[in-house]
């Protein structure tokens, strides 16, 4: 059988000045009017399970493979993605241009998104709030401009703008909570894992008899009953609605590491859930090892399941994310990288057939980077980012200075992706 490509090289970015192991970001951090590419390098630290990462060096290119500017210095000994990078790309005080916030040295810093110069800095409201960093709206302004951090698996702070303690919360907040207006008073609620909180940080409800953390958090309307659902992954799959009460579980995984919602089919009513399934663990003492096994799987809004994967390579660290707008199909695509066993990433349909296999192994990131509703994917290794489109393109900006917005999906970036619909 012959795997579609069917993937246009944009262009080819020289990343190794970045240094190893990093994680990229995107944003139109200049205001030029299309998306720059920010590499972001973790600290020294090797084992994450406990004490997560700090950032130690944070660097820019533009598309045309211009380095922009480099903060910190890079390091050969940089550990790996096995927790969050705390960084993001965001507007945090409200002047109309991105910064680039991050945990450096012990220090909440604000870097010039134009330059990389030190904008503003902060102390932590504790040694270990570095985990990653959420933007929240529990203020209730116009626009998001607060900020949780937390710790690896037992603690939170919810800080305002100026990084001044709002509250904090101790319990099972999961990799990455996820900020909504479930009850549309301006104001974000805060899924903390198994937690929901207000925006004072009081408990509302928490989800009842699920093991282990929350994986990822998706919300957005599954059933079509016009209410916002909310989607966990992590030992079951599990949808709640707003108030709490368990619509359906779906127990058919060993771990459902990471969801993902869209409208993966059109024969199918709502939207659809893809999920990744950890059958077998690769951990072999403090290593990992090749020899897992996961599978990819999708259920219906009742949460059924349609199909799932029958894999015959091993791997079992795959990511995978919802893409819309990658073609001028209506439908949305599961985006699936860091397979494993020889399986490139890829954009499979709702039925599981490969719609575009990427010609570069590596990890995945995507966005719309020139502001014309359409979603470019970028893949990359330890030295080079490749810029894939479905059709041809030169890299310009579509309208050269004009900025381009930063949709929350690019500044809530993380390991562990959830997401809204």
């Amino acid at each position: 059988m012959t795997i579609p490509t069917n993937a246009e090289l944009l262009g080819k970015v020289d990343i190794r000045g970045a240094g190893p192991r990093c994680k990229l970001l995107i944003g139109d951090i200049n205001g030029d009017g299309r998306m720059e590419l920010v590499l972001v390098q973790p600290d020294d630290r090797q084992d994450v399970r406990y004490i997560p990462h700090h950032v130690q060096c944070v660097t820019a290119y533009d598309l045309d493979g211009r380095l922009l500017w480099q903060t910190g210095k890079p390091s050969e000994q940089a550990g790996g993605p096995g927790s969050d990078y705390p960084a993001q790309l965001y507007d945090l005080d409200g002047d109309g241009k991105l910064e680039v916030l991050c945990v450096m040295d012990g220090r909440f810093l604000l870097l010039d998104g134009a330059t990389g110069g030190v904008k503003a800095e902060y102390e932590l409201p504790d040694p270990q709030a570095h985990d990653c960093i959420i933007i929240a709206n529990l203020s209730g302004g116009e626009k998001a401009s607060d900020v949780i951090l937390k710790d690896r698996y037992r603690r939170m702070w919810a800080l305002n703008r100026n990084l001044e303690l709002l509250w904090t919360h101790e319990g099972n907040p999961g990799h990455f909570p996820w900020v909504y207006d479930l009850n549309g008073d301006g104001r974000d609620e805060v899924m903390a894992g198994y937690d929901l909180l207000d925006h004072q940080g009081k408990k509302l409800w928490s989800c009842l008899e699920l093991e282990d953390h929350a994986d990822c958090i998706w919300v957005g309307d599954v059933n079509g009953d016009g209410e916002p659902e909310l989607v966990i992954g992590g030992s079951v799959t599990v949808m709640y609605d707003k108030q709490g009460r368990e619509l359906w579980r779906y127990d058919g995984s060993i771990e459902s590491q990471h969801v993902a919602l869209g409208k993966f089919r059109s024969d199918l009513p709502g939207l659809q859930i893809a999920g990744l399934d950890r059958i077998v663990r690769g951990d072999t003492g403090d290593k990992l090892s090749t020899s897992g096994k996961d599978a990819l799987f999708l259920l219906d809004a009742e949460g059924q399941e349609v199909w799932k994967e029958e894999r015959t390579t091993g791997g079992w660290l795959t990511i995978i994310e919802t893409l819309s707008g990658w073609d001028d199909g209506q439908l949305d695509y599961i985006l699936a990288y860091r397979r494993g066993g020889g399986v490139f990433p890829t954009l499979y349909d709702g039925h599981l057939n490969a719609v575009t296999v990427f010609p570069v192994d590596g990890y995945a990131a995507h966005a719309d980077l020139f502001g014309e509703g359409r979603e470019q994917v970028i893949i990359y290794d330890q030295e080079t980012a490749y810029v894939f489109a479905s059709r041809p393109r030169d890299l310009s900006a579509a309208v050269p200075g004009s900025p381009l917005r930063q949709p929350k999906r690019l500044y809530s970036s993380t390991l562990y992706p959830g997401g809204e619909v």
